[in-house]
């Protein structure tokens, strides 16, 4: 019986590149996502490679994410390793010229979401016990601050933290976590950031070799299949050309 990973976010970006890493290495996957035709594809794709069970779901509607829980296939049940990925970032404005529904928004996916999944699945992890891993996925966002983070950054220091205290319950149960903090990588967050503005997308990875989805998927990959005594409690990965630069100082 092959290794069973639960990933949300499926339907692009880091989440879609892990889907298909795994599937390389026969892993069975429980993918999910909002958008229903691109779990279709999805599964399509990668349905020759390694069983796939698809179910459309909004991580923020609790309910919903105990339904698609409980409703997993037996073939799919015993899980190795959840892949807590779906999130987003919005309005890259200063906090005083943003829209309070937009930072609803981010907290509800990135925050209630992240919640509301790993409570449904911890059981099945913990029934799978040495070896088993909570991947989640933050950002250097939740460790440094930049204009426009906002509620973005804390929310993914709220990711960095939750991380940190599951190891502490968890320990001695066998079951891993970690936090892999993400720079800046080329996906469509971006876009969905910026509400489909592909010249603001364009503009900010231009020449900068940025990660790519496939980076950050072999880190997911690489995490899930240490051996099972090594946890990796957090990986912040940057591209090269990517590093801080001194405070900003406001002068009269």
């Amino acid at each position: 019986m092959s290794n069973t990973v639960f990933i949300t976010g499926a339907t692009s970006g880091f989440g879609r590149a892990a889907a298909r890493r795994f599937a390389a290495a026969g892993w069975s996957l429980a993918l999910t996502g909002r958008r229903f035709e691109r779990l279709q594809a999805l599964q399509a794709e990668l349905s020759a490679l390694a069983p796939v069970h698809i179910a459309v779901l909004d991580v923020r509607d609790a309910d919903a994410v105990k339904k698609v829980v409980a409703d997993l296939p037996a073939a799919f049940r015993t899980l190795h390793t959840l892949v807590n990925n779906a999130g987003l970032a919005l309005a890259p404005q200063p906090a005083q010229a943003v829209a309070l529904e937009d930072w609803h928004t981010m907290i509800d996916t990135n925050i209630t979401g992240l919640v509301n999944v790993t409570h449904a699945l911890l059981p099945a992890l913990l029934a799978t016990g040495r070896g088993a891993s909570i991947i989640n996925l933050g950002s250097v966002a939740g460790q440094w601050p930049y204009p426009g983070g906002h509620v973005y950054g804390a929310s993914k220091a709220f990711v960095k933290q939750f991380s940190y205290n599951l190891r502490c319950d968890l320990l001695g149960t066998g079951v891993r976590v970690t936090d892999i903090a993400p720079g800046m990588a080329e996906t469509e967050f971006t876009l969905v950031r910026t509400r489909g503005d592909q010249a603001a997308s364009d503009r900010l990875y231009q020449g900068a070799e940025p990660l790519s989805a496939e980076d950050i998927a072999e880190q997911i990959f690489y995490v899930a299949t240490l051996p099972e005594h090594i946890n990796i409690n957090r990986l912040e990965i940057m591209p090269t050309r990517q590093a801080w630069q001194a405070f900003a100082v406001n002068r009269d």
